[in-house]
């Protein structure tokens, strides 16, 4: 949690090839510099180890909103509109041909990367690259919470974690701005788009998606077990031997309505992603499943929340009925049901290693939407309740149905603001009226997404220097006997 994108390559592009400008000459020329740099920046971040993309994340975001301008003043100078109290004016001379690699679409062939569409419209660029704003604004939120899961090094303070979370929420919400801007301005087209990554529904259960991941972390804030839960797995902590952890009391009520309109937000996201249009591809399952288990977990949260505001008022039966809610909403028998050896346990303890070394590594960790973190929070609850219950109070509990079937509706806390398009400076228009002092060859560079070049070798090794030309098969079709 949140969701780890991959943010889409594209080609090269030269606005002169396809569009002038009688108003402001060097404006085209200006628009293919920057796209250029935002193109070399996607190509070396996704060249990048998984360890060394979140430093990179700023750059990119910098790039792309220095290039957004251009392409919507471009866009603008199509329709004769002003832009910054100047008109501008821009003539379609040939149609563009652009090239993006899309990350979200599913894949034809298992294993392979996906084949790059074909963008035929500025439309869909601008799509495109505000698609990959909102992506790169999700990604800083995983940086900003990635130390605390980390497990290896000191815990973090309360003020540092209160930070993270401030931190990783600003960017959800701005992800969720862009998705929405998207999915607004997608209602009025009549074309079918390319690929299922710039399709209205994606917008929207993006849009919806990084919405309920901002509502979580409103709870996260405030919730003191998982950093309890991630405090003892940690080697490096040394507090346990003179002071027991700090649980304070919450308002267990109100976060978990928050919770289930987290869980809303997900189930719409879900049904937007499969209710893809006609002729649209489906998305990847990876990303299907994740919005599944957010689902699940942000349900299980809840539940575990109910049980808390139990377990404060006495009812301790109740409250582990309300835990064994959790486990049912995340797929997971209690401990006391099976004894002995199971195999659907040693399968979580496997699951639960294996993430933590992606959190360590910092390689896709959290694609399970923090899944197995809940449960461990949910079990070390429902062992210490168990045992109060059995020694002491002896309640009886009541069965998961009859609790499921009372839960409340969910509570909004955040609201999507309307996203606000960057716009040229007027001192950087009035400079474009001037004509371009070079070409724009920019459209001659290779595809950034371009794998092809990373694969081949240009001199076979063993090779004698200048004879590989006999070394390509495709390049001859002559026999060898």
């Amino acid at each position: 949690m949140p969701f780890p994108f991959s943010l889409p390559t594209t080609s090269s592009f030269s606005f002169s090839s396809s569009f002038t400008c009688e108003s402001h000459p060097s404006l085209t020329l200006s628009a293919s510099t920057h796209r250029g740099v935002v193109k070399d920046s996607l190509k070396k971040h996704k060249r990048l180890p998984a360890a060394s993309q979140p430093p990179n994340l700023p750059s990119i975001l910098s790039n792309l909103n220095s290039y957004l301008p251009y392409l919507l003043a471009i866009d603008a100078g199509l329709g004769n509109k002003t832009v910054s109290a100047e008109e501008v004016s821009v003539v379609l001379t040939s149609t563009p041909a652009i090239q993006w690699r899309p990350t979200l679409s599913d894949h034809a062939v298992p294993g392979k990367e996906m084949a790059r569409v074909k963008v035929q419209s500025l439309e869909y660029e601008l799509f495109f690259t505000l698609s990959t704003v909102a992506y790169t604004h999700t990604l800083l939120a995983r940086s900003s919470l990635h130390p605390l899961y980390v497990t290896s090094g000191a815990p973090l303070s309360t003020r540092e974690r209160t930070t993270a979370i401030a931190t990783a929420t600003k960017h959800l919400l701005d992800a969720a701005s862009v998705h929405d801007y998207l999915a607004r301005r997608a209602e009025s087209l009549t074309t079918t788009p390319p690929c299922a990554d710039i399709a209205q529904p994606t917008s929207r259960a993006m849009s919806s998606l990084a919405l309920a991941e901002a509502t979580l972390l409103a709870v996260l804030k405030d919730d003191p077990y998982p950093a309890v839960v991630a405090q003892d797995r940690n080697a490096n902590d040394r507090e346990w031997m003179y002071k027991a952890p700090e649980i304070p009391k919450v308002r267990a009520h109100l976060f978990a309505r928050l919770c289930l309109a987290a869980a809303d937000h997900a189930a719409q996201a879900s049904s937007l992603c499969q209710s893809q249009g006609k002729g649209i591809p489906k998305l990847n399952e990876a990303l299907l499943r994740y919005l599944e288990d957010f689902r699940k977990t942000s349900r299980a949260k809840a539940c575990r929340f109910f049980g808390i505001d139990a377990e404060l008022s006495g009812q301790t039966g109740s409250a582990i009925g309300w835990l064994r809610c959790g486990l049912q909403e995340l797929g997971v028998e209690p401990k006391d049901i099976k004894k002995g050896l199971s195999l659907s346990r040693m399968k979580k303890d496997w699951s639960e290693r294996r993430e933590d070394k992606k959190v360590e590594r910092g390689t896709k960790w959290g694609a399970d939407a923090g899944k197995l973190e809940e449960i461990r929070i949910i079990e070390m609850l429902d062992v210490k309740w168990t045992k109060i219950n059995d020694t002491m109070l002896t309640q009886a509990i009541p069965s998961p149905g009859t609790l499921l079937a009372g839960l409340p509706s969910g509570r909004d806390m955040h609201t999507i603001k309307p996203y606000r398009l960057p716009e040229l400076e007027t001192e950087s228009l009035e400079a474009m009226r001037a004509p371009p002092d070079r070409v724009d060859d920019f459209g001659d560079e290779l595809l950034s997404s371009d794998d092809d070049e990373r694969t081949a070798v240009a001199t076979p090794v063993g090779a004698f220097p200048g004879t590989q030309d006999q070394y390509d098969r495709s390049a001859s079709t002559r026999s060898y006997y």
